[in-house]
Order: C-alpha cells, then structure tokens, then sequence
C-alpha cells in the first residue's frame, strides 16, 4: 500500500493507498459502488460518503484539508 503524506498534496489516491497528514491523522476510502466511503484515522465505519464531485473538509493538526470524490477511482486531498 502506496501512503503519501501532507508533503505531497495536493495528491490523487486510489482505494489501496492512504495520505498521513502532518499530525498522523490519516485519509483513506473504499469505493461503495459510484459513490467513496471516506474515512479519517482509525475509523472502522466511514466518517462520510461522497459522490463524484463532492467535497468533504477534514480538520487536522489546525488546518484545514479538502477531500474530493472524482469520476475515475480516486479521491483528491489537497489543503482548503
């Protein structure tokens, strides 16, 4: 598994890799059909569900990071 850290942003990931942000909290999703479960740290169950073209804003370490659901099957972190 590929892991990508805050460094890197803005980066697009696909549903085997993760972004480790600067405080540990980290990214990840599972594709539910059309739509990207999202989770954020150690969550078992997602924190939300995007769909293409959606955003979801992540608060970590006193920033603020934005979670984009694309068409393809990635999700795109970048800082807000």
């Amino acid at each position: 598994m590929s892991n990508y850290t805050e460094a890197d942003l803005p980066v697009s990931i696909d549903h085997e890799q993760m972004v480790t942000l600067g405080d540990g909290t980290t990214i990840r999703f599972e594709t539910n059909g059309e739509a990207k479960d999202i989770y954020v740290g150690d969550a078992f169950t997602a924190n939300t569900q995007l769909f293409p073209g959606s955003d979801f804003f992540v608060e970590a370490g006193g920033k603020t990071f934005k979670v984009t659901a694309e068409f393809e099957d990635v999700i795109t972190v970048s800082a807000a």
